[in-house]
């Protein structure tokens, strides 16, 4: 068990943005959540996976909707801590540990917001990454069920689902949140002790902390932070250059679109197309395809190092597109038919960035 304070949040969102693969929710409004949290509570308690008792209720608490739409509409602690005890209320159950759904971007720390409810965060969560729908985390994979599960908004509305498959759960509850705006608050995939160390992905918010404080150091000791960040987690860079255009619109409760890129230095002469929804799904380099979804794609400021959301992406940006390995789990049949590049519509099959790497070093 750890405390979580301001300096360890402010590694943990900039980590977590990187692990968000451009999706998540803006990692600086988390930030800001997360520090009202902590200052009006003090620190938040996280536990390891190995610490959380066999018979412990465990909930994901995370954000849904477009992460375009945060701007305006900005997540409060009160509605994550609401769709807990509600879901609470209808289960007849105490939950006694919350985790991130996603380890990237905001949604990495909207668990937080449930400290007030002294309730603990587990440092493990359910992709690794940041997904776009509510079914691709590693509890489908074995069997669970999303619902029950309680959406809030800040509207003072509140649905609870109950649906056959996690599928449906995606559908209905993107559909809700179209209707209140593209944005609410869920709780669901409740889980035993037992069940969250067998499933969920083990240190991801450790994981978004020693990114965080990778590029931090690489900075105060003037490295290439997209360096520091690429060797950090076994990546591979996928391209260098300058965003010429950017296509992007808020479609389905999702920001969906494409950016283009061309090379400079070592790229110099060659372009890239990156497509996202929510998150980046595929990169495509002069016409091939160089990386895909379920491995992390991220883009990265080429000069701070810091990371790029799709809802962020500019005309005239000049930035590092990367490539990391996902957790193992997505790399099975199950796991690419529930996240791979066919998941999406894209006729492609699962680009594994280890591939690209190898092909540069073989150069």
């Amino acid at each position: 068990m750890r405390y979580i304070d301001e300096a360890a949040l402010s590694d943990i969102t900039v980590g977590s943005t990187i692990l968000g693969s451009g999706g998540g929710g803006d990692p600086y409004v988390g930030k800001l959540l997360a520090r009202e949290v902590i200052r009006k509570h003090g620190p938040v308690t996280l536990v390891d996976l190995d610490e959380v008792p066999d018979d412990a209720v465990v909930a994901f608490v995370a954000g849904i909707g477009a992460p375009g739409v945060l701007v305006e509409k900005l997540p409060r602690e009160q509605d994550s801590v609401l769709a807990l005890r509600e879901l609470e209320r209808h289960l007849g159950v105490t939950i006694t540990h919350a985790a991130p759904a996603e380890a990237g971007g905001l949604n990495a720390v909207v668990p937080f917001a449930v400290a007030s409810a002294k309730v603990p965060v587990v440092d493990a969560d359910g992709m690794g990454r940041a997904f776009p729908a509510t079914e691709m985390v590693t509890p489908t994979l074995h069997g669970a069920l999303a619902t029950p599960m309680a959406l809030v908004d800040e509207h003072g509305n509140v649905v609870i689902l109950k649906t056959p498959t996690n599928e449906w759960a995606e559908r209905i509850a993107r559909a809700v949140t179209v209707a209140s705006g593209c944005h609410m608050v869920c709780a669901a995939y409740v889980m035993t002790g037992v069940q969250a160390k067998a499933w969920l992905v083990r240190g991801a918010l450790s994981l978004a902390e020693k990114l965080g404080k990778e590029l931090r150091t690489a900075r105060a000791e003037h490295r290439s932070p997209v360096d520091a960040i690429v060797e950090a987690q076994n990546g591979v860079l996928l391209f260098e250059g300058k965003v010429t255009a950017v296509e992007r619109r808020t479609d389905g409760g999702w920001t969906v679109g494409e950016a283009q890129l061309e090379g400079s230095g070592s790229f110099t002469d060659r372009e890239m197309l990156l497509h996202f929804q929510n998150e980046n799904l595929a990169a495509i380099r002069d016409g091939e395809v160089v990386a895909t979804t379920p491995d992390l794609i991220m883009a990265l400021s080429a000069e701070s190092g810091e990371p790029i959301p799709a809802e962020e992406m500019r005309y005239g940006y000049r930035v590092a597109i990367i490539g990391m390995p996902c957790d193992e789990q997505w790399r099975t049949e199950a796991g690419l038919k529930l996240s791979g590049p066919r998941r999406f519509g894209y006729d492609m099959d699962f680009k594994p960035v280890e591939g690209e790497k190898a092909a540069a070093c073989a150069q």
